[in-house]
């Protein structure tokens, strides 16, 4: 849809009121009717299956236009099988317990005033994302079971799937009595959109913007709402000098190769100097597939390591590539670690414990690992269900955010006439 930039201000301004206008709905509504309503949405995924797809495919074809490399269109892409996941997925936060109304605290003080802090819904999510279209679905879902209404804006490359995805769940929900404002897609890919949706504090609670560095960049410069930021997922893997050396290879072949375009594959191999020799052939062996780029010590070990540039230790490469940095000792790891770690996730591989508690204490990363592989680091594989990102900040979430961290809470006082003197 073609907006007139005059009219793009109003336009975004109406979706947000339109939202919290159904967020007061959905702050009342049962969790029952939450979970029906979810579970309709999923059935209605299934059902407009061959619709979904067609939208994909045009994104995929434009995407291939513009030489998007094989990564990125994976990313892109959906099948009846990554569908079918999307609809388990919805499913899968309809069984979750509801957070809204848990009772976080309760106290009484002396003068009798009984106190609750009780779990309540944020209000209007305002999510930008970029390739992935399945995010538009857990948003979604995410969104709704903690009583929030969500203004969705996709990148240009899933914009068609995104919005045949929110389509859907809109009809679902709605079958159901739940308002289908509570579900918004912004219908256009002008980018001054995004800009209004930042300025947007009158009716949007908090902005969640999971995407690369431009994103990143903007949002900070421009947001007057409060964000919970998603920044690129610059993963470390560290292999201390005590790992078992078998693990360590699988492990960090699956942590770099079993999806490359996901935010929480490793991007950088961080190997002790002392096994430097026996291990990182054996890591070459194991991933022919994927460019190594190492200092120069990892060259002279093996040839087929090619020259890191400056630039390549804080890349997150989203692709079959790996950069490589050799290290005497675990502080350093430590220190190389923290200086070009997105704080996403970064891993050890070590035998000894006290290594790992050293690691994992001392790097300052939303989530940090020990002896697996940092494509863990996601919401439904830490029992969530599905996330709507990984919070790289420190304020109010950390690490995937799924139900719990879309809620904040208020106070109930109870009294019987107490008054203050």
């Amino acid at each position: 849809m073609t907006i007139l930039s005059d009219e793009l201000k109003n336009y975004v301004h109406d979706m947000g009121r339109k939202a919290s206008e159904a967020s007061k709905a959905l702050a009342l509504t049962l969790t029952a009717s939450k979970n029906d309503a979810l579970r309709a949405a999923a059935a209605m995924l299934r059902t407009e299956k061959n619709k979904i797809l067609a939208a994909n495919e045009l994104d995929i074809s434009l995407a291939e236009e513009k030489g998007r490399n094989a990564a990125f269109i994976d990313r892109l892409k959906l099948t009846d099988e990554r569908i079918e996941g999307i609809a388990d997925a919805v499913e899968q936060v309809a069984d979750l317990p509801d957070p809204v109304g848990r009772k976080l605290a309760t106290f009484e003080r002396p003068n009798g005033l009984r106190i609750e802090r009780v779990a309540v819904p944020i209000g209007v999510i305002g999510m930008i994302f970029e390739s992935r279209p399945n995010v538009a679905a857990d948003a979604a879902a995410l969104c709704l079971k903690s009583g929030n209404a969500v203004v969705l804006r996709s990148g240009s490359e899933g914009f068609h799937s995104a919005g045949a995805i929110v389509s859907c769940m809109k009809r679902g929900i709605a079958s159901h009595g739940l308002p289908a404002d509570a579900i918004q897609i912004i219908d256009t890919q002008d980018r001054v959109a995004v800009k209004h949706m930042l300025k947007c504090q009158e009716y949007i609670d908090l902005i969640i913007p999971r995407g690369g560095k431009g994103l990143v960049k903007l949002v900070t410069e421009e947001a007057s709402v409060p964000t919970l930021q998603h920044l690129d997922g610059i993963c470390h893997t560290y292999i201390h000098k005590e790992a078992d050396m078998d693990k360590a290879v699988v492990v960090a072949k699956n942590a770099k190769m079993r999806r490359t375009g996901i935010c929480g594959a490793t991007e950088s191999l961080v190997i002790d100097e002392a096994i430097a020799p026996t291990i990182l052939p054996r890591l070459l062996d194991a991933m022919p597939d994927c460019e190594f780029r190492g200092d120069i010590q990892s060259q002279k070990i093996d040839s087929r390591v090619l020259p890191a540039t400056d630039e390549d230790w804080g890349t997150e490469y989203l692709d079959a590539i790996l950069s490589v940095k050799l290290v005497p000792t675990i502080a350093d790891a430590i220190t190389y670690v923290d200086r070009y770690s997105s704080k996403h996730t970064d891993a050890i591989i070590t035998e000894n414990p006290t290594a790992a508690d050293a690691f994992m204490t001392a790097v300052d990363s939303a989530v940090v690992m020990h002896n697996t592989s940092t494509q863990f680091s996601d919401g439904g594989e830490f029992g969530m269900g599905a996330e709507i990102g990984i919070a790289t900040g420190k304020m109010h979430a950390r690490g995937p955010v799924g139900l719990e961290q879309l809620t904040t809470f208020k106070y109930k006082v109870h009294g019987s006439g107490q008054i203050r003197s």
